[in-house]
C-alpha cells in the first residue's frame, strides 16, 4: 500500500507500459477542469451584468413613476387654469351653447 501510494506520487504510472491510457484520461480530466473554470467565469459576468441592468431598471421606474406624477399635475384643470390666466385667458361664465343650421 504504501508503495503504491509512494509509486503515484513519483509519477511511475505515467511512464509504464499503460501510461498512454492514464495519459488519456488525464488530458481528458484537465479538459474537463478548464471548461468547468471558463463557464464559472462566464457565469460570474453573467450574474454581474443582471445585477447592473437590475439598477438601472429600477432607476429608470422610479423616473418613470416621477414624471408619471408630474403628467398627472399638469393635466389637473386647476392647473391648466392657472397657466391660462396668466397668458390672459379665462374660463367662460356661461357654457357654450349648440348651433344648428337648418337647410
Amino acid at each position: 500500500m504504501k508503495q503504491t501510494i509512494y509509486n503515484v506520487l513519483k509519477g511511475k504510472f505515467l511512464v509504464d507500459e499503460g501510461a498512454a491510457k492514464n495519459w488519456g484520461m488525464l488530458i481528458f480530466l484537465a479538459s474537463l477542469a478548464l471548461i468547468m473554470i471558463g463557464s464559472s467565469h462566464s457565469i460570474d459576468k453573467k450574474v454581474q451584468k443582471i445585477a447592473v441592468l437590475n439598477k438601472e431598471m429600477r432607476e429608470l421606474r422610479s423616473a418613470f413613476v416621477a414624471t408619471r406624477s408630474d403628467l398627472m399635475k399638469l393635466k389637473m384643470e386647476s392647473t391648466i387654469i392657472r397657466k391660462l390666466e396668466k397668458k390672459g385667458l379665462y374660463v367662460a361664465e356661461n357654457p357654450p351653447q349648440k348651433i344648428i343650421v337648418k337647410e
